[in-house]
């Protein structure tokens, strides 16, 4: 009765998988989990920065709502008493399970994951987690540094291990189990890499000769760029290798061939979590699951890899709020396959090849504030209300809008008269738009741009994305009464996808702004 739920977010994750059309990447297992699933190539996050984005789609909330902007507070004391969708599906006879990161562990989740609420188990976190940012990158030199790009000799770490090989592993061990109690599940897999440090097996690099490298199409920082749009990237300057480039604070470009070590890495940790998707997916046939439970792949944030200038999330670009989303639903997205047939045998990323293709693909914009009511759709479960205007005291209710209306391959026709703008789908002249935001402390760069504690927001940037454009206000914002004022504006962008997909000719100084 009901289908099985396999969650799955990874950090920092842009759509760099050949799914998406990238030519340079190996994710044949991501790859393999698209060409059976829905495929939205336009989703986005609500806030480029981890805690707000997962407490975001975890509530089905907003930032505005959740009032988490940084890491430093529980929504359940600081704003409402939110259900989440952990906690939905548990309260309707699940057995919720988190593996990895799937909140954003601290402060921001209670220092428990939001256990009991969420989970019907304590969360399970690497004991390797602890060791990620330390020395264990070993230099030219033969010494351990803390560096952002970090391959490394897995026998060589602390107990032999990395935190998501850890992960997989006591995932597939928690599917075995609920295989044996023959108990319906909501599994969360976090995986923590593409996230910095870089820190991966280092026989991933041989994936990727440096010469074939590119640089970013976009290296430089726009000439119309506000100066409150910019990320410093405060974070990566501080890794051992990047501290001894000594870079100019904010804009200094670093060298282009470090550039090309910066993305080489990143793409290697992209492969090796993509082997970790293949085990975990491999496990699922293996416990002979793979025919009742939905698989849901996405990221809480993208990563700017030097585009604009910039590096890391913290920004309103695409590059930081884009991320993939895809669905696995079996009977629904595939024809059901027979008993015993293998849905996801694994693929290895050095021998394996050819590239699959999405099964259905949708360009529709939307955003990760829709997970929860999606999900609850899917599984047959009441969908939550959507929200009212004020929504502090309601316990239940959603400001994100079921995309399951977008699953059917003929989309295009039956949304033909109708972009599907009804309830609380957010639209914008009529076709549906996403939403993010980014908050910063000053009009130009500091060192706390990038991560701005709450008392110090002063201006918050308000983004819009619909399939034609990109369009940005950054306003006064008072983080007393949370409140924005858009009659003070500072700074505005707006970039055409047509003409400019990259994002990089803002022109809203060209425009009359009476939109």
């Amino acid at each position: 009765d009901g289908m099985n739920i396999l969650f799955i977010v990874v950090d920092d994750l842009r759509p760099v998988l050949g799914c998406y059309g990238d030519k340079l990447v190996k994710s044949p297992n991501i790859d393999q989990l698209a060409s059976k699933s829905i495929v939205f190539s336009n989703a986005y996050a609500q806030q480029a920065l981890c805690a707000p984005s997962r407490v975001s789609f975890l509530t089905g909330r907003r930032p505005d709502t959740t009032r988490l902007y940084d890491f430093y507070s529980y929504w359940r004391v600081h704003a409402g008493n939110y259900s989440t969708m952990p906690q939905y599906f548990k309260e309707n006879g699940y057995v919720t399970l988190s593996v990895g990161k799937v909140f954003h562990p601290g402060i921001s989740s209670n220092h428990s994951d939001d256990y009991p609420y969420s989970w019907s188990i304590p969360p399970f976190h690497p004991s390797t987690e602890k060791y990620e940012n330390d020395k264990t990158c070993r230099g030219k030199d033969g010494k351990l540094y803390a560096n952002l790009v970090c391959p490394v000799d897995v026998t060589e770490m602390p107990k032999g291990t990395l935190p998501d090989i850890q992960s997989t592993e006591e995932a597939i061990r928690l599917l075995n189990v609920m295989k044996t109690n023959k108990q319906k599940f909501f599994l969360a897999v976090g995986y923590h890499k593409p996230h910095i440090p870089l820190r991966y097996p280092q026989e991933f690099l041989k994936l990727y000769p440096l010469e074939n490298i590119p640089l970013a199409p976009d290296p430089w920082v726009p000439e119309k760029l506000p100066s409150v749009a910019y990320n410093p990237w405060t974070d990566i300057r501080q890794r051992d290798d990047v501290e001894a480039l000594n870079v100019s604070f904010p804009y200094g470009p670093l060298p282009e061939e470090f550039q090309r070590q910066i993305r080489q890495s990143y793409y290697a940790a992209v492969s090796y979590m993509d082997v970790q998707v293949g085990l975990l997916l491999n496990a699922l046939d293996d416990v002979g699951l793979s025919n009742n439970t939905m698989v849901v792949f996405t990221a809480d944030h993208g990563w700017s890899l030097g585009e604009h200038g910039e590096w890391a999330k913290y920004s309103n670009f695409d590059v930081a709020t884009r991320v993939p989303l895809m669905f696995y639903v079996p009977g629904m997205t595939t024809s059901s396959v027979s008993q015993g047939m293998r849905i996801f045998p694994y693929l290895d990323p050095f021998s394996h090849t050819v590239g699959s293709v999405p099964q259905g693909q949708s360009k529709k914009v939307v955003e990760l504030v829709s997970l929860f009511p999606t999900l609850a759709e899917l599984a047959g479960l009441q969908v939550p209300p959507a929200c009212p205007e004020a929504s502090l005291h309601v316990a239940l209710c959603t400001e994100g809008t079921s995309i399951v209306r977008y699953f059917s391959a003929s989309e295009e026709k039956v949304q033909e008269g109708k972009e599907g703008c009804g309830d609380t789908a957010r639209c914008f002249n009529g076709k549906p738009a996403a939403l993010s935001q980014y908050p910063r402390p000053a009009d130009t760069p500091q060192w706390n741009s990038d991560k701005p504690k709450l008392k110090d927001i002063r201006i918050m940037g308000y983004s819009v994305r619909t399939i034609d454009y990109r369009y940005t206000l950054w306003v006064q914002f008072n983080p007393k009464n949370f409140s924005a004022n858009f009659e003070d504006v500072h700074a505005g962008e707006l970039y055409m996808m047509e003409t400019d997909p990259n994002q990089d000719y803002n022109i809203y100084n060209n425009t009359s702004h009476g939109w």
